[in-house]
């Protein structure tokens, strides 16, 4: 699967999904990640997306799709009618990150994040030298990025602390490597799962 292999973190989301079980993916894009895991899971998912390309890439990869805009909320879904609500390096477009987090844990039994992590040594590196970074896993310039709350891996577990998550899993990656040593500085992406105290 093309998605699949570009995208590090869709090997670490599909681990921790159980087989069989309901998955809501939010920002879900041209539908990659849902498509991975029901052909690696037998999940039975649905995505939300708001972009009509994407929503259009979605049907043909014969995904579920309702477009919606993920800011407007999640009213549309009962309370605990998903095992998993994942969102896959959507988390730092998001404007209003305590809502949608908040209703991913009223939504499913658990939520998995993923996303670039600002405090990787080579994004630190070039704010140092007075640029604000792109790489591989942010790859827009400042001017044209759909970034609005980029944080580091510390910064997501005081959040999850402070807004009533528990963290049950995480990993962190440089590529597809996992990184133990250092996470914070070493590791470009981070991936949680995590679930309401």
């Amino acid at each position: 699967m093309t998605g699949a292999t570009k995208r590090s973190d869709f090997a670490a989301i599909a681990a921790w999904v159980q087989p069989g079980t309901r998955v809501l993916d939010l920002g879900c894009g041209d539908g990659s990640l849902l498509r991975f895991l029901a052909e690696e899971r037998g999940i039975a998912g649905y995505g939300v997306e708001i972009d009509d390309r994407n929503v259009l890439a979605c049907v043909k990869n014969g995904v579920n799709v309702i477009q919606r805009d993920l800011e407007a909320g999640l009213s549309v879904f009962e309370s605990e009618s998903f095992d998993y609500v994942i969102l896959s390096q959507t988390l730092q477009a998001m404007k209003n990150t305590e809502t949608i987090v908040r209703e991913m844990l009223r939504v499913g039994r658990e939520g998995i994040v993923s996303f670039p992590n600002f405090g990787y040594w080579q994004h630190r590196l070039q704010v140092l030298l007075g640029r604000m970074p792109v790489s591989r896993d942010l790859p827009f310039q400042w001017f044209d990025t759909p970034n609005v709350h980029l944080c580091t891996i510390d910064d997501f577990e005081m959040f999850c602390r402070q807004h009533g998550a528990r963290i049950l899993e995480r990993i962190v990656l440089n590529e597809r490597e996992p990184v133990t040593v250092l996470p914070n500085l070493l590791g470009s992406i981070a991936v949680y799962r995590f679930e309401r105290i």
